[in-house]
């Protein structure tokens, strides 16, 4: 990972995905990832530059499916676009070991893994939009990778920003990264005094009405 990627994530350090959406959204930002599901409850939140993979349906001969992997970073998440197909993988417990290996922070895709024990006990993050047993061999093959790809209705660019965790996956655009979590991280102050007054005795209704919850996501 680039010195200019270590600052960028550093900027999303005690963020979690809800803050990320409600700034996307004060910003007219379409960054979350409808339908990618995490592969397990994480108590962490995962941040790092994207490293994107587009997958389309195999030729003859087929191509190769995983061997991209050689090129991706420490600290790099992997966004596989497979155009949401159901019916064969293109993650499994080969790739989750050499994945935990060379440090790769994360792997979110658009499509269904297999292999999910292996992940779970390594305790490898995995956000899919499901599982399935079928192996992609011979049905489907890399296209490209680090183009602009769509994950869960959200396009994707090489070295855009992913933030995953419990909730699911947010994708924060590169040029509005510092901008993004500039904005999260005023959200979240309001929210943190609104909860320290409600636990003082305020209503819920004084304390938002006093801070001005019902504006915090507001477009400007």
């Amino acid at each position: 990972m680039s010195d200019e990627d270590k600052a960028l994530v550093a900027l999303f350090n005690g963020l979690d995905t809800p803050g990320v959406s409600d700034a996307l959204d004060k910003l007219g930002l379409h960054g979350q990832a409808l339908g990618i599901q995490p592969l397990a409850n994480y108590s962490q939140v995962i941040t790092g530059p994207a490293f994107t993979v587009k997958y389309v349906p195999a030729s003859s001969p087929p191509g190769t499916v995983g061997d991209f992997i050689d090129q991706v970073a420490e600290g790099d998440v992997i966004v596989i676009d497979n155009n949401s197909r159901p019916d064969c993988t293109v993650w499994g417990d080969i790739m989750t070991q050499y994945a935990g290996i060379r440090g790769i922070a994360a792997t979110v895709i658009d499509g269904v893994c297999r292999d999910v024990n292996k992940a779970l006990g390594d305790g490898y993050p995995l956000f899919t939009a499901g599982r399935f047993m079928r192996t992609g061999k011979d049905r489907v093959q890399v296209e490209s990778v680090n183009t602009t790809v769509g994950i869960g209705t959200v396009r994707v660019a090489s070295r855009d920003i992913v933030v995953a965790d419990s909730n699911g996956v947010v994708i924060v655009p590169r040029s509005r990264a510092r901008e993004v979590a500039e904005t999260a991280k005023k959200i979240e102050d309001v929210e943190a005094k609104i909860r320290e007054r409600i636990s003082q005795g305020d209503t819920i209704g004084q304390a938002r009405q006093a801070l001005g919850y019902h504006t915090l996501q507001r477009k400007s």
